[in-house]
């Protein structure tokens, strides 16, 4: 859903989905009407300008902007957005101030903000009480928050009289504020005037951002305003507004009734998200009063709210009982939530040390799936005393490529661990040696950040870096670019010598294929088959028309068919399509980034990246509204139908087939 598509549904949300339809229909395959052909079909001049955006030609795309047809203005407009030059910014904020009609002004003003460029600023406040459509200063709030300084903050903070009732106008001022707390920017001035906005009597998209912006803004004090934080977190009607705002009471600790609340919310909020929100909102100060919610939240139906009880006590327990969380974690079902207790168990160092690590090493023995070995293995990170176990395992010839990664990152874990034996240190700096030889890029990525860690202080036991260039220069780029580019920066950090920029420039040999674009039906949908139940998402060709041709060339190779979801973080994200089953892995080319006017709400489908400019084959779902991730990741597809799948999702899960469906309506 575009964001103006959003400023217009606001007031008729239902309260349990914002950003996604009620009831999505079903494909229909009996439907005989022919499918809609996308805008690219039979317009070259927006192919001309979707190809100067993908070749990041500003030059080319300028012209566009003085073009009489509007619908290449905005077309050029919201291309800069992902070309993100700031050259661009007179000639965007000459669209913004003299275009006649909205819908380019709008996007010129998104395409200052994903530009941020700091000298639109003071046309962005010019604008706020000049521009006269609603929904036009909802961007220009928004983009403000983006190039703002400190002296335009104030601005963000006090809207004119006139617009202190305007819906569109105080939702602006939401996402602006939110923009630049990302930034770092912010004031008591600002924090308050957040809270205000969480009142109920503000428009859902204004209350979402509001709770957004307190619980991602770095080193708030919100104590002062428990109470306010507290009553939306409990009370307001959208699921998004009260998980993020549980999760801002985590900078709230410090007041009395937070303990208490939060351990309310993980028991008793009727949404997974909410509670999920509440478990990472509670901290080692509050541990005592929030335990026994915690205990309980282990056998939560849904999965990931378990996970996040364990993740709990794996972070915040001390002086338990080790033999305490071994007991209760042979009694759970869920083989995550199991071994990240098996983690913390392992994290107490009690006097049954030894006896859980056997426990632990014969789970791994015994556990039939890869993933499952890999969590054991991670849990085992926590216990210096089981390095050669854990090394053995992570350098065991023939075995699933998951089980090493997952390998390595419990022998780094191990090795900056304060009781990890310093006699060991010269066992450890060879396994690194050995991880970044092995030829598997997880593994040598790993180690090669380890090296580099100032604090493992391996220089003196790795001080030449031939092994570390002897490693790159067998990489291929840029399928192995995220493997590339851990190895040169350790090669620079034992040079001493500047970062070494990423060749990122790859992505030009993989333009965008018109032929296979011009296919492809505007709304086309394709089914996610796995092994927890089917989802359905519609590809948006129109907006990220490169991404989306790659995804339906690789489904057509059936190249997703038996991959796995390989991370699931609760309350964030599921991501699947790694052909390595890791993360580590990608196709042979990457894509440019495409930042169209869309919005990471619930169901949005992503396409992991290693930076701009460097998208491949990895995507991800949205379980939740994520705006931190806007105009940073390409969105090439939205969830129109199972979002309980999503929900039930787990690492491991498979990806029986993907397959285009019948596009005809």
């Amino acid at each position: 859903m575009t964001y103006s598509a959003l400023c217009r549904a606001a007031a008729v949300v239902a309260a349990g989905s914002l950003l996604l339809p009620a009831c999505a229909p079903r494909p229909s395959a009996a439907s005989s009407a022919p499918a809609a052909p996308n805008q690219f079909t039979a317009d070259t001049v927006l192919r001309r300008i979707a190809t100067a955006q993908d070749e990041r030609r500003t030059p080319a795309l300028l012209p566009y902007l003085n073009r009489p047809e509007e619908a290449y203005r905005r077309a050029a407009a919201e291309a800069l957005a992902s070309v993100q030059d700031k050259a661009a910014t007179p000639a965007l904020l000459a669209r913004l101030q003299q275009d006649a009609v909205a819908s380019v002004r709008r996007e010129a003003a998104y395409a200052l903000g994903q530009t941020a460029d700091s000298t639109a600023e003071a046309m962005l406040v010019q604008r706020i009480t000049a521009e006269p459509d609603g929904v036009v200063r909802r961007y220009v709030l928004e983009a403000l928050g983006r190039c703002t300084s400190r002296a335009g903050l104030v601005r963000l903070v006090r809207l004119p009289p006139a617009l202190a009732t305007d819906t569109a106008a105080l939702s602006g001022q939401a996402w602006g504020l939110y923009r630049a707390g990302l930034r770092g920017l912010t004031s008591e001035a600002a924090v308050s005037r957040l809270v205000q906005l969480l009142g109920r009597s503000n428009p859902a998209s204004a209350r979402i951002a509001a709770a957004n912006a307190l619980a991602r803004t770095r080193g708030l004090n919100l104590a002062p305003y428990a109470a306010a934080i507290g009553s939306a977190a409990q009370q307001d009607a959208h699921y998004a507004v009260r998980s993020a705002a549980a999760a801002a009471l985590s900078k709230a600790a410090t007041d009395p009734t937070v303990p208490p609340l939060l351990a309310g919310l993980a028991r008793r909020d009727p949404d997974y998200r909410v509670r999920v929100s509440a478990l990472r909102a509670m901290n080692a100060g509050m541990y005592a009063p929030v335990k026994e919610a915690a205990w309980g939240a282990l056998t939560d139906a849904n999965a990931q709210v378990a996970l996040s009880a364990a993740e709990f006590f794996l972070a915040h327990a001390s002086q338990e009982p080790g033999g305490l969380f071994l007991e209760k974690a042979n009694r759970l079902e869920n083989w995550r939530a199991r071994a990240t207790l098996l983690a913390a168990a392992l994290r107490q160092r009690s006097p049954e040390q030894a006896a859980i690590r056997g426990a632990v090493q014969e789970r791994y023995t015994a556990a039939p799936a890869p993933y499952e070995k890999g969590y054991l293995l991670k849990a085992l990170g926590e216990d210096p005393a089981a390095f050669d176990f854990v090394q053995q395992a992570t350098f065991a010839p023939n075995q699933p490529l998951v089980i090493g990664t997952y390998g390595m990152e419990a022998l780094v874990a191990m090795g900056r661990q304060p009781t990890f034996p310093a006699g060991r240190y010269p066992e450890f700096a060879l396994a690194l040696r050995r991880g970044v030889l092995s030829g598997d890029v997880a593994v040598m990525g790993t180690a090669a950040e380890a090296i580099r860690d100032p604090k493992l202080k391996l220089q003196k036991l790795l001080p030449n870096s031939n092994f570390l260039v002897q490693a790159r220069d067998r990489l291929t780029l840029p399928r192995d670019l995220e493997a590339w580019q851990s190895l040169q920066q350790t090669i620079d950090f034992l040079q001493n010598r500047p970062a070494t920029p990423a060749p990122v420039a790859a992505a030009a040999t993989h333009p965008i294929d018109w032929g296979l674009v011009g296919t492809i039906p505007a709304g086309q949908r394709v089914a996610v088959r796995t092994s927890k139940g089917d989802i359905v998402l519609r590809l948006l060709v129109e907006q990220a028309p490169g991404s989306v041709a790659s995804f339906v060339a690789l489904t057509r190779q059936g190249f997703y068919n038996g991959k796995n979801f390989h991370r699931v973080v609760p309350n964030f994200v599921a991501q699947g399509g790694c052909p390595r089953g890791d993360g580590w892995g990608s196709s042979d080319y990457n894509l440019r980034s495409e930042f169209a006017d869309l919005r990471y709400g619930e169901g949005a489908v992503g396409l992991a990246s290693a930076g701009k400019d460097t998208e491949s084959c990895q995507w991800f779902i949205t379980h939740a509204p994520t705006p931190h991730l806007d105009g940073r990741y390409t969105i090439f597809a939205q969830v129109v139908q199972g979002m309980d799948v999503v929900s039930r999702l787990d690492i491991g899960d498979r990806i029986d087939r993907v397959e285009l469906l019948d596009s005809r309506r």
